[in-house]
């Protein structure tokens, strides 16, 4: 049951976003998936499962978590003049997968 929820949230934020690129404010379709739809579920199970250190470690963590996100959106930004959008789409997701694990080799050292 609990992870017929997690797919019928995911195919509503779909819906969504399909909804709101129609629109004439189509940019907010930007906003929806950063709505803390799985981070509030993340946060539920360690903080039910764990020490509230734990809890806002992984909370600290996710504030630097954006910093993926930010060269993710940075990327396409210069890419999408450049490529073809699905080609820019890619590396824009590599680049997010770069900087996500150079995160988290910093955070592992570091912490």
């Amino acid at each position: 049951m609990d992870l017929i929820l997690k797919a019928a949230l995911g195919a509503g934020v779909v819906l969504i976003l399909a909804a709101l690129s129609k629109t004439r404010n189509y940019y907010i379709a930007g906003l929806v998936p950063l709505f803390p739809t799985f981070a509030l579920i993340a946060h539920y199970i360690v903080g039910k499962g764990r020490s509230l250190d734990d809890l806002k470690t992984t909370i600290l963590f996710g504030m630097w978590s954006i910093i993926p996100y930010f060269v993710y959106l940075a990327a396409l930004y210069l890419l999408v003049d450049r490529m073809r959008l699905e080609l820019s789409l890619a590396m824009a997701a590599m680049a997010w997968l770069v900087a996500a694990s150079l995160l988290v080799f910093c955070w592992v050292r570091l912490h």
